[in-house]
């Protein structure tokens, strides 16, 4: 008989496991940086008596502003041993974004990158649940009037400490993914240990899985979701390497994937865009590469073909959100591609498509439903939000519009207006707010439009007031300082009037086709 090790019930359990198992082995390099799996596990032992000390314990929130660098990994398991829900911050966010999320999850701690640490000042005045800041990467001094110390002297304090003796489990909370959803204004989504590694399961049985052999390189964000989870918590659970890239560069990226025998590839539409439009890309030896896969946006079929015939890359694409932590469909365990289609839903995911209340037929388009143990168990301090898109059957109602064709999922449309740019939400209320506080603004409207390198981006149709002549060029500034990057719009087109039904809503689709 064959024995299988059983599953931790929490994530960091895993990495004691792998660090167990594997300690000498290679789990994290980002830079020059590069660390074990037994010192990892000691950092985060620092971590996480570091955090109980400042009164850090279960059920608390320990937030993040962090790159892609070994203090996001460390902060972020140690929180998790210390009985702690991990809260990732964008790092593209607005000063007014940041305080949102940190005054709605009522975040204690905060362990912030120095790159940050002016805006969190700024803030720190208006956030009175906050009672502590770290700063992490840091090679200066932290300023002693700042009200902010040292995460790296923090933690050396605590090098000595026994491990934090706090229980918990499976279904305890891990994780708050802020996500514009499926229903408006961003929110949190909470996802448990339990989901998060049901995930994990999942996608190994459909073929993406990792092993302790295994490199895996990412260049996307780890406070999104799907770098989180699928790149950091599936190398971490596995003993494999994670190959960190703060600041995306394609060429050195290309190089850097060659050099060290990268294996597995957790990537975007983008990142595959760029490398495509490197010179001299099609010389480098990628030949390590077993699975590259491709998430968070849609990938255009003909990205796919190139990479295909001119990098040799033969990318798997993806579908998910953050509600179901977050991967549902895959297509890596297909015998090939296919172009349009995000492949078959996870081993112990179920799907259905939906239309007028009832199940479409294969082929014609509806709602997509999802079912399975990586559902969240809803928003943060949003039980209305919550109740319009998890059903008392557990179904978690995607918002996203698709259909089936011999067991493959294609994804058509997004009901709700979601704007996927790089992978990261837009929902269009926010940008029309931000531009309708212009005093020379009647009246905006933000649509997703196709885009060669971020999948889409924001276009904004906007009514100037009468008598009034602000330009675009005026109104995109004025945006900037409300709003994220990612969020702010890539055009701006003047209108006359704006398209509406008797109700006075927006027509989103006719303004698609102007």
């Amino acid at each position: 008989m064959q024995h299988t090790t059983p599953t931790p019930p929490t994530l960091h359990d895993g990495l004691r496991a792998v660090a167990d198992r594997h300690g000498d082995n290679l789990a994290l390099r980002s830079g020059e940086d590069e660390v074990t799996y037994g010192e990892l596990d000691a950092l985060v032992d620092q971590a996480a008596a570091a955090l109980a000390a400042n009164g850090v314990g279960r059920g608390d929130r320990v937030a993040m502003m962090l790159g892609n660098r070994v203090s996001f990994v460390v902060t972020c398991y140690g929180a998790w041993r210390a009985g702690a829900a991990v809260v990732p911050i964008n790092t593209g966010l607005t000063a007014p974004e940041i305080a949102h999320e940190l005054t709605d999850c009522r975040a204690t701690v905060l362990v912030v990158g120095r790159a940050w640490t002016d805006t969190v000042a700024e803030l720190r005045g208006t956030l009175p649940d906050l009672e502590h800041v770290f700063v992490a990467d840091s090679t200066q001094p932290v300023a002693a009037d700042s009200g902010m110390r040292s995460w790296r002297q923090t933690r050396a304090g605590h090098a000595q400490d026994a491990p934090s003796g706090v229980e918990v489990g499976s279904s305890d909370l891990a994780l708050l993914a802020y996500t514009s959803g499926t229903t408006g204004s961003p929110k949190a989504a909470m996802l448990t240990h339990g989901q998060l590694l049901a995930n994990q399961r999942q996608l190994t049985a459909s073929d993406m899985g990792v092993t302790a052999d295994d490199v895996v390189f990412t260049a996307l964000p780890l406070f999104h979701s799907y770098a989180l989870n699928v790149a950091m918590g599936m190398a971490i659970q596995a003993g494999a390497t994670l190959e960190l890239v703060e600041r995306f560069e394609p060429s050195s990226a290309l190089s850097l994937v060659s050099r060290t025998r990268v294996t597995v590839i957790v990537g975007a539409p983008p990142m595959y865009v760029a490398w495509l439009n490197t010179p001299g890309a099609d010389e480098v030896d990628l030949s390590s590469v077993r699975l590259a896969t491709s998430g968070a946006a849609p990938l255009h079929p003909k990205v796919l073909r190139r990479c295909a015939e001119e990098l040799s890359l033969d990318i798997r694409e993806g579908y998910g959100l953050a509600e179901a932590s977050p991967v549902v469909a895959s297509s890596a365990a297909l015998p090939e591609a296919v172009p349009g289609s995000v492949g078959r839903p996870l081993e112990g995911v179920e799907v259905r498509i939906i239309d007028d209340d009832h199940d479409a037929a294969p082929g014609d388009p509806g709602l997509i439903a999802v079912r399975g143990d990586n559902v969240f168990a809803g928003y943060w301090d949003a039980p209305e939000a919550t109740a319009q898109v998890l059903d008392a059957d557990g179904w978690l109602h995607t918002g996203d519009i698709g259909y089936t064709d011999d067991g493959l999922l294609y994804l058509v449309d997004r009901a709700k207006d979601v704007i996927i740019v790089s992978g990261f939400n837009v929902y269009p209320v926010e940008v029309e707010q931000a531009l309708g506080s212009h005093p020379d603004v009647d009246r905006a409207a933000v649509v997703g439009v196709p885009h060669p390198y971020t999948g889409e981006a924001v276009k904004a149709f906007v009514v100037r007031r009468e008598g009034t002549e602000v330009t675009g060029e005026e109104l995109l500034g004025h945006v900037a300082r409300r709003v994220a990057r990612f969020k702010q719009p890539e055009t701006i087109e003047f209108v006359a009037d704006l398209p509406t039904l008797p109700t006075g809503k927006v027509r989103r689709r006719l303004l698609r086709d102007l």
